[in-house]
């Protein structure tokens, strides 16, 4: 393909964000807990990152770590959630839920839609975990959703780039694959090139050093160092993804 490739940081505070604005970064996804693969953010986070962004901003919709399958209390967590998104003037929401036997739960889902509105809509890695990857791309287009983050349902979208590709080949222009797990800058423009996406999305993670001096050695796993976007990361993703443009 042609053209500049779309470039989408995931950001684990507005730290991440703003760090991924500065390194070249086109748009951010929104999360906190990213050892537990992303929850929502809290409100105060999403204020602070939409007064301080340029670029759109996208927040990742979650009640909880671990499978996608959600009883009727969270799902009224994160239609509200979705409601504190829109009153807080982001541009999307990113969301996914699944029934106990691996398709997509599409009343759920049909319920999220609906309330984002005129938001933008991504179904995250929910997908990835679906029973039959094809059968889920074609419920999720039906609900209207506007992209799909995924790694072809492997361990990484490098492994899971044929996948992708035969996805993107399904999808022909009814929705956007967007590939993302493991990418960085050695690897985002062959994973770019081999799955056919136009749209890539990576943590581009870095350590934050803490500035305590002092450190309670009974604390050690709460008083420490901890991992965030970093410009000199980003910029190294979009300059790889450039060069393949």
């Amino acid at each position: 393909m042609s053209g500049r490739r779309l470039l989408e940081i995931a950001s684990n505070s507005v730290a991440s964000a703003m760090a991924a604005q500065a390194g070249g970064a086109d748009r951010i996804e929104l999360f906190d807990n990213l050892a537990q693969g992303g929850t929502t953010p809290s409100r105060g986070s999403v204020a602070v990152a939409r007064d301080g962004l340029r670029i759109p901003l996208f927040v990742l919709i979650r009640p909880r770590p671990g499978d996608f399958h959600y009883d009727a209390q969270e799902a009224d967590i994160m239609l509200r959630d979705i409601e504190s998104c829109r009153q807080l003037g982001c541009d999307g929401v990113v969301i996914g839920a699944l029934e106990a036997d691996g398709a997509v739960d599409v009343p759920l889902c049909r319920e999220l839609v609906a309330a984002a509105g005129p938001l933008g809509i991504t179904f995250h890695r929910a997908f990835d975990a679906a029973r039959d990857l094809p059968a889920a791309m074609e419920q999720i287009i039906g609900l209207g959703c506007h992209r799909i983050l995924s790694s072809g349902g492997a361990a990484s979208a490098m492994a899971g780039s044929p996948m992708l590709r035969q996805l993107a080949t399904q999808a022909a222009g009814r929705i956007r694959l967007m590939a993302g797990a493991g990418l960085d800058a050695a690897n985002i423009a062959d994973v770019a090139t081999q799955s056919g996406c136009d749209e890539l999305h990576a943590s581009a993670k870095s350590v934050r050093l803490s500035a305590m001096r002092h450190r309670n050695p009974s604390l050690i796993g709460l008083e420490n160092d901890w991992v965030q976007s970093g410009v000199e990361q980003v910029g190294a993703l979009r300059r790889a993804l450039d060069l393949t443009g």
